[in-house]
């Protein structure tokens, strides 16, 4: 059976500017991903990657061409529209964490539900799971100054699946890290993908980072250079 298509994209362009400033920063992009794949999507500087993430992650509107999510046509939704789309059915996680410093480990993770209007109790329950899903049991009280660079992205992954959305957006979300850690939370991302079945889109330049990913997606100038899937297991 087909795995069921979860991003559909086709001749997707963005442009910048008028005139001579005109930029041209997506030429044309036809991909598909499926649900609970996990793919990384590489490039230079300047190659098209982060205005292709901000596209998937309904954060901006194509120039032309369509992308359905989950069937849906993005293109044709308002900024209201796209909003609740990132609030029910995405997660997001980047590479400077964007904790809130004097909230404790907790409380940052209880910041979506508290924009859902659940419940303090419910909103509790729910943050305290997903801390101890991440390996923070315990960190509850700690603000973000008290915990190292890992735990710290571990709370901002938290908060990003406290939701239960069906996929993650990984913005270079080891870049602040070293070696080690950045091996812990790769693995991390690799359980939530294979356990709980999220789809996880990640931007990075790191090709160790990547080879966590089933398949690498290579931008270039603004289109897909190459588009590799790792054999199973």
């Amino acid at each position: 059976m087909k795995p069921e298509s979860l991003i559909e994209l086709r001749g997707l362009t963005k442009t910048y500017g008028k005139g001579d400033a005109e930029f041209k920063a997506l030429k044309g992009i036809d991909l598909e991903i499926a649900s609970g794949e996990f793919v990384a999507i590489m490039g230079p500087s300047g190659s098209g990657k982060s205005t292709l993430m901000n596209l998937l992650g309904c954060l901006d509107t194509p120039s032309a061409g369509s992308y359905l999510f989950q069937g849906i046509p993005i293109q044709t939704l308002n900024k209201d529209q796209r909003s609740l789309i990132r609030r029910h059915a995405l997660g997001f996680i980047f590479q400077g964490f964007n904790l809130l410093a004097r909230t404790s480990a907790l409380e940052n993770v209880e910041l979506p539900l508290l924009y859902r209007g659940y419940p303090q109790k419910q909103r509790h329950e729910m943050a305290r799971a997903a801390l101890t899903s991440v390996g923070l049991f315990g960190k509850e009280r700690n603000t973000p100054a008290e915990l190292s660079g890992g735990q710290q992205q571990r709370v901002a992954i938290a908060r990003a699946i406290v939701t239960n959305p069906g996929t993650l957006f990984a913005d270079e979300p080891t870049g602040n890290l070293d070696s080690k850690t950045t091996l812990e939370i790769m693995d991390l991302l690799c359980r939530l993908n294979s356990e709980r079945g999220i789809s996880i889109i990640m931007v990075t330049h790191e090709d160790e980072v990547a080879a966590h990913a089933t398949r690498i997606v290579r931008v270039k100038d603004g289109l897909i250079e190459s588009d590799l899937r790792k054999p199973p297991h």
